[in-house]
């Protein structure tokens, strides 16, 4: 492994560790120990495996739902194989501070080089996927936070942030929207970031030849969009199995609350809810600075749970958030990372070009 992959990697551990560093500092400062201690003891085992098998459920389910979308597409992939690169796009997402997208960008990547399948196809498969995802999110979230304002009546901050995140996630939804049926929308943000670049370069890169080749594959990627959308019975299934993955995501956290038989004492599920689709929302920002926003994600949910529940359990909050993402974040890098061993985690870093003739003419400047 090269030095600057080498790098990347160490720098992101790095930032955990200062992550989890911020975080103790919080619950020394807020959270009592001595009642967590005793949240900690009354842990029912049960539900917390249980918890541990919906994240793997929530995982497959996705997975299903890209491999139906991929056939639709006419690009042939087993399960085991969208499996496989779902956990390696989570590894990316976790490992590499402040860019979510390069998850994303490193299974389509995989899929189109096992597969034989085209770039575009498989990027419309993902962009149709994220579309899902998100919409069910929001769906999930605009319900949660209607039902909670009436029932519970909670502080108008925490109202304020749940409907910015919710604003944001509808804003990233109309974008994909857009750009996914306007051909010459894309080409023109494609021209525009290379008009960019060629500025910042001073001429010295040109990228003639890296140009065609993304406007071919923008024009498959918007052919596969256009195919997916004339299939809209075959959209049933996959949507399906993203609403259920979603579920399954969503109750990890509520089976933790009842591992410490604190659903409806503490805090209700509709706030669990709540909390959990806002801190999932911070993640996907791609401003983050410490890997999986560790430390920042757990001082957000222990906050919330407080702010939405009742306050006098901060403790069991607390609780509930490390193991909330003991499941979510360190399990999840646990798997992911001896997938990603496996699959070859070289090829999904970055380094230094070295293969491309285009990549020659961007350092050398030759035509």
């Amino acid at each position: 492994m090269s030095g600057q992959k080498r790098f990347k990697l160490r720098r992101g551990y790095l930032l955990v560790v200062v992550g989890l560093v911020v975080f103790l500092l919080y619950l020394a400062f807020f959270v009592p120990f001595g009642e967590m201690g005793a949240t900690i003891q009354r842990i029912n085992l049960f539900y917390f495996l249980l918890a541990f098998c919906a994240l793997l459920v929530s995982v497959a389910l996705y997975s299903l739902a890209w491999q139906r979308l991929l056939s639709l597409l006419s690009v042939r992939a087993s399960f085991l194989k969208a499996f496989k690169f779902v956990w390696v796009e989570h590894f990316v997402d976790l490992v590499i501070p402040g860019e979510p997208v390069s998850g994303e960008v490193s299974r389509i990547y995989l899929m189109s080089k096992e597969t034989g399948g085209d770039y575009g196809k498989v990027a419309a498969s993902a962009v149709g996927q994220r579309i899902a995802t998100t919409s069910v999110t929001v769906t999930g979230l605009l319900v949660s936070i209607v039902y909670f304002a009436f029932a519970y009546r909670p502080p108008f901050f925490v109202l304020l942030f749940a409907g910015v995140v919710l604003a944001g996630d509808i804003i990233v939804i109309g974008l994909l929207f857009y750009l996914s049926g306007r051909r010459g929308a894309t080409h023109k943000l494609s021209d525009w970031l290379f008009n960019l670049l060629a500025r910042i370069s001073r001429g010295r890169w040109r990228f003639e030849g890296l140009k065609e080749r993304i406007k071919k594959i923008l024009d498959i990627f918007h052919e596969g969009i256009l195919t997916l959308g004339e299939h809209r019975k075959g959209l049933v299934l996959p949507m399906l199995f993203t609403v259920l993955s979603w579920f399954s995501d969503m109750s990890i956290a509520i089976l933790v609350f009842l591992s410490l038989g604190s659903v409806g004492t503490a805090v209700s599920v509709s706030a669990i809810i709540i909390v959990y689709s806002i801190n999932g929302a911070i993640q996907n920002l791609p401003v983050g600075v410490i890997p999986g926003e560790v430390g920042l994600a757990e001082i957000v949910m222990t906050t919330l749970f407080a702010l939405l529940g009742n306050p006098q359990f901060i403790g069991i909050f607390a609780v509930a958030t490390v193991l909330i993402r003991v499941l979510t974040f360190w399990v999840r890098l646990l798997i992911s990372g001896m997938v990603a061993q496996f699959v070859g985690i070289k090829s999904l870093l970055p380094s230094k070009p070295s293969e491309p003739q285009d990549t020659v003419a961007l350092q050398h400047g030759a035509p």
